[in-house]
């Protein structure tokens, strides 16, 4: 099941890749794109009607964010439960590149986790609810920092989360960055 699974995540946007299973659950890391994939600035009008390209607000970006991580999430979670119908649940983890350090060294930080059912996203109007949404009322266990008036996420300390500290350190981002 877990080749099938991989071989499903080969063609996503982020990568993405099935760990562990345990019965009828399993384990998906995802690694999302940094926060300078949101654009600064977005289209409209001025009074006159011309176009315009006005500058996103922190609030707007940490938003938009914030919906494209959970985008990420969702799609991979989707994609593991269509392609294996055996799966009752998932646990999914989603990881990010840290900025280089001194040495130029980037390590994975953890941005968001959660457990999904598979029937929590039998009824889901997918064309009316956002990401971020749909990620709150359907996953649970959902672990997510967000700080500053803007609520924008931060990574996840791990050092309370046995689990999560030992993922981290078989991780190389540099690897499923490539």
């Amino acid at each position: 099941m877990l080749g099938a699974l991989t071989d499903a995540f080969e063609d996503n946007e982020a990568a993405a890749a099935a760990v562990g299973l345990d019965g009828t659950e399993v384990s998906l890391l995802v690694v999302v794109p940094s926060v300078s994939a949101i654009p600064e600035r977005k289209p409209t009008t001025t009074q006159a009607g011309n176009l315009s390209l006005k500058k996103l607000t922190k609030t707007e970006i940490a938003d938009f964010y914030k919906m494209l991580v959970c985008g990420h999430l969702l799609v991979t979670l989707r994609e593991a439960f269509a392609v294996a119908p055996g799966l009752s649940s998932a646990r999914i983890v989603a990881l990010r590149a840290s900025d280089p350090d001194a040495y130029g060294k980037r390590r994975p930080e953890v941005l968001m986790t959660g457990r999904c059912r598979r029937d929590a996203l039998d009824e889901v109007r997918w064309s009316e609810a956002n990401s971020a949404r749909i990620f709150n009322d359907c996953l649970t266990e959902r672990l997510a920092v967000q700080k500053g008036a803007t609520s924008a996420l931060q990574p996840v300390p791990i050092g309370d989360e046995p689990q999560l500290e030992a993922l981290l350190a078989a991780v190389d981002i540099d690897e499923m960055l490539e």
